[in-house]
């Protein structure tokens, strides 16, 4: 496992946060709490858990290799919150927190007998992190809300693929994990102002929606301004050339992104047609957008009679931004990625040794850990129930017996 920075505390020690939630948006938020030191204890129905425990593009004898990443370095204990008293000991367990993150449709806390209002007279201190697809509030609040609906109403899915093709997804679950650092961003304001200013705790709300509609850059603007409404552009970047996808002569891709004045003259030099990086047509950012089929024709031309390695090697040589379009097969090899711990190999009880991505951001004194992978359902029953909580050995196989845990 990476352990954590020798020169001092992790910087997040201290916090006890719970976790009400499933899947992506909430549990990567708690996840992050949780890789700088933050005591998370995730909260799962006795009955299959967390539904990302059984989910990825494929299983390992049933296993699966996306949850070790979204439940590291927390704590899994079994709760049924549909019963009175799954609800009356969540309390008991939020009353000692200092932070509680869901992501369940609005309204469901409240019915649980768990809303921030109930919460907060039982724990005035207590920074509550809402994570929807719409929004505590307003006239979406009540829908059900997944990030492939955010990113479609939020715009993002509209600018993504091809002009002439229907729009894209972009790969990755980009909103849940948008939507995911705007959350830790706010309960990290939460708890500085509780502490701070001895202050009480307070809600935070983020929704997958605003999380996108806060990434499209001056889009809003330039529409009511201008009546612009940006397009789909597919490997280009808009009004900016030369930047754009292109084949090698081994069958790779990669981007070239010589999109200001002096990166396209070394450019042009790298591929042998120095003298267009003098040519006047070029001299502009608008002249060179206005023929950059034709630039892209010459540096097609010229990428796709070498093989990616040289192309690389030549243009980083020169100076010209560029770059492989990597796979995780190219991830998990990349010696940059595996020098800064961007990707790191953990032990996973079930799995073995793992390749997972490392913990970020860097701190000099302070950097966080892995300290276990995603463990398995129920494993910290006895410790929080039992230890924490007080619960003798009688009570907990009693709880068991009656499936409230």
């Amino acid at each position: 496992m990476i352990g954590p920075s020798e020169q001092g505390a992790l910087p997040l020690e201290g916090v006890r946060a719970v976790e009400l939630g499933t899947l992506i948006a909430g549990p990567f938020c708690s996840r992050l709490l949780a890789d700088f030191g933050a005591e998370v204890i995730k909260i799962e129905s006795p009955v299959g858990g967390d539904p990302m425990r059984e989910w990825g593009a494929v299983l390992h004898e049933g296993l699966s290799l996306v949850w070790p990443y979204f439940g590291r370095n927390k704590k899994s204990v079994t709760l049924d919150l549909r019963l009175s008293e799954g609800q009356a000991l969540a309390r008991r367990l939020i009353s000692r927190a200092d932070v509680v993150v869901e992501n369940f449709r609005p309204g469901t806390m409240d019915k649980w007998g768990l809303g921030y209002e109930q919460l907060r007279l039982l724990n005035p201190r207590l920074v509550v992190v809402h994570v929807s697809g719409y929004g505590q509030t307003g006239p979406y609040r009540d829908r059900a809300g997944f990030g492939a609906a955010a990113g479609a109403m939020g715009g993002l899915r509209y600018l993504t693929g091809y002009p002439d093709r229907p729009p894209v997804r972009v790969g990755l679950s980009i909103e849940d994990s948008i939507a995911a650092l705007y959350a830790v961003i706010g309960a990290l304001l939460a708890l500085y102002h509780r502490d701070a200013h001895a202050s009480a705790g307070q809600e935070v709300d983020v929704s997958l929606l605003e999380s996108i509609v806060s990434l499209t850059e001056g889009s809003v603007t330039e529409y009511a301004v201008e009546g612009l409404v940006r397009e789909r552009q597919g490997p280009t970047l808009a009004g900016v050339a030369p930047s754009n996808a292109y084949a090698t002569g081994d069958g790779s891709w990669l981007v070239i992104a010589a999109n200001a004045l002096n990166p396209f003259k070394r450019l042009c030099a790298a591929i042998g047609v120095a003298e267009l990086g003098d040519d006047p047509r070029y001299q502009t950012n608008e002249g060179r957008w206005r023929h950059r089929e034709v630039l892209d024709q010459i540096i097609s031309e010229w990428v796709s009679a070498r093989p990616k390695a040289d192309i690389l090697r030549i243009l980083d040589e020169s100076g010209v931004p560029c770059a492989p379009i990597n796979t995780a097969a190219d991830l998990v090899v990349d010696p940059h990625l595996r020098d800064r711990e961007a990707v790191v190999d953990c032990s996973d009880p079930r799995l073995g040794r793992i390749p997972m991505p490392g913990v970020l951001p860097k701190l000099s004194d302070t950097h966080g850990r892995i300290a276990w992978t995603g463990p398995s359902l129920g494993e910290h029953n006895d410790e929080v129930y039992g230890t924490l909580l007080g619960l003798s050995t009688i009570e907990l196989d009693d709880l068991r017996r009656r499936r409230v845990i």
